[in-house]
Formats: structure tokens, sequence, C-alpha cells
């Protein structure tokens, strides 16, 4: 069965993000029940340094955090390149271990947690940074996909037994470099012997309709840029369907790692189910 092989320290998977840092990711986000409006640019920001440090919060045991994953973040709007910045700035796919020692900062954040009475208490808690926000330039995406292609065959060639890579592009708005869809179909071509590369697609909203949330076709989708992404994206492997069920997301066989209109909410459930892994040994 594909998308079954065990991730191991001896056998890493990997996980590409590409993340869109256009001039519209200026924009505020649907807001999704989350109070005040953010920005695009900082709500997806956040949601990603969040799940790398639950990640490595994941993966921490006794002796450290084990390398179960190699993590790249692209960045493309003005430039294309890392969106790391620190002791990480310019690298591409990171072993884990070195993500959860190198952030960039760690700040302050405010959180509410339970007071014991059934309410809520604000306290304080610590939040790593790893990619600031970023708006400025066109979205080139095309070449950012390009970017992650070239990556993506180097970790199969090095790696062929490993479970598949991840490759998740986080965008608000139309390739402004050409249509994406052929580099998209290249890099799902790849495969190790686990199975073909995944590759999903969130399209980040500023606007208040509801989003269309792991689709299993494109019938109801509002426009051709939303088929179009709809057409980059993978299914979803089985242990993600399970998941996403046990999360209350109604999904069927056939449903795609794909959110259109995401919300903050949809943004946190997106990069949730995407990173799924199978069991970490």
């Amino acid at each position: 069965m594909a998308y079954s092989v065990e991730i191991s320290r001896a056998n890493p998977t990997c996980f590409v993000f590409l993340l869109d840092q256009s001039t519209s990711m200026e924009d505020p986000i649907a807001a999704g029940g989350e109070g005040t409006p953010k920005r695009k640019a900082d709500a997806v920001a956040d949601a990603l340094n969040r799940l790398l440090f639950e990640l490595s919060l994941k993966c921490a045991k006794e002796e450290g955090v084990r390398d179960y994953f190699h993590v790249a973040v692209l960045g493309y709007g003005a430039r294309i390149g890392s969106a790391f910045g620190g002791e990480l700035a310019g690298r591409d796919l990171v072993p884990l271990s070195q993500v959860a020692d190198n952030p960039l900062r760690v700040e302050e954040r405010a959180k509410k947690v339970p007071d014991g009475a059934g309410g809520l208490v604000e306290t304080t808690a610590r939040f790593p940074v790893w990619v600031d926000p970023v708006a400025n330039g066109g979205t080139p995406m095309t070449q950012a996909l390009g970017q992650a292609a070239a990556l993506v065959e180097r970790w199969v060639g090095e790696r062929p037994g490993s479970f598949p890579p991840i490759v998740l592009n986080l965008t608000d708005g139309e390739s402004t470099d050409g249509d994406p869809s052929e580099v998209a179909a290249g890099l799902r071509s790849l495969a190790t012997a686990d199975g073909p590369v995944l590759v999903f697609n969130l399209h980040v909203s500023a606007g208040q309709a509801a989003p269309i949330v792991f689709p299993a076709s494109d019938a109801n989708l509002p426009d051709d840029f939303a088929r179009l992404l709809f057409g980059m994206s993978s299914p979803l492997p089985p242990h993600m369907l399970h998941y996403a069920t046990t999360q209350g997301i109604a999904v069927s066989e056939g449903s795609r790692g794909f959110v259109f209109n995401a919300d903050i909410t949809s943004v946190v459930q997106f990069l949730d189910i995407g990173t799924r892994a199978t069991d970490l040994r």
C-alpha cells in the first residue's frame, strides 16, 4: 500500500512549503471566527511557525529532536528563495533538529488558558519564529514550483525508499509568471518506492465566502483559477482522509489536498492535515 512506509531517523521524509509573499498578502485574511482580521502574510507566517514548533515538540525525545523530517520554506514574491531567517537564512532542506535549535527569535505571545472554574485567563507563552511575514512583488508561482521540484527530485534520488515528500503551496492569487500546472504535474510525477510526491494547495482568502475544503471534484468551484489549483493538487492519502474525518471534516475517497477561500481556521486545519505523517520510529 502506498504512503505506508515507516518514517524514522534512518528513513526520514521532507516537507517543502511554498509561501506566497506577493504584495496582495498585505490584505486582511477572512477572520473565520478568530476575531480581529490579520494580514494574510501575518496569519500564514504565524500558522507556519506554530506548525514548525509543534513538529519539533512531536519529534523531541530525551536526547533531543529527532530528524524524522527535513524542512524547506521557499518564499516567492519580489524574490524567490529560502524564507528562513537568522542562522538558517539561505538554506533549503534543513533537518528538523537544526530547525528547532535555530529560530530567528523567540517571542512572548498572549495565550488564553482554562482558569479551572469554567473560564479563561490570559497568560503568555514562548513562540519561536523562523519565518517573518513578507508582502512585496508579484506571484511567480511557476518558478517557485520549479525550485521545489529541483529539491524534491534530489531528495527522491538520494532516498528512494522514503515516505514521499510533501509540497504545500500557500497562495492568495494567480501566478504572474505563466501557467504553473505543467510544473506541478512534473512534481506529482516524481515518486519514491512508497508512492508519488504529494502536492497540496491552499488559497488564502480576504472574502467572507465559506471555504471549500478538500473537495473530491471541481464541479462546485467558482472559477478557472480554483479549478486550476484543484487540478494541481494530489488526492489525500488514506491516513490523511482518516485523520480529517476524526477532526469532523467531511471528506471522501478522491478528496484532494486543496482548500479554496481559506480563512484562519482553514489555514491551521490545512497545515495540520497536510503534514500528517505515518507512525514515527
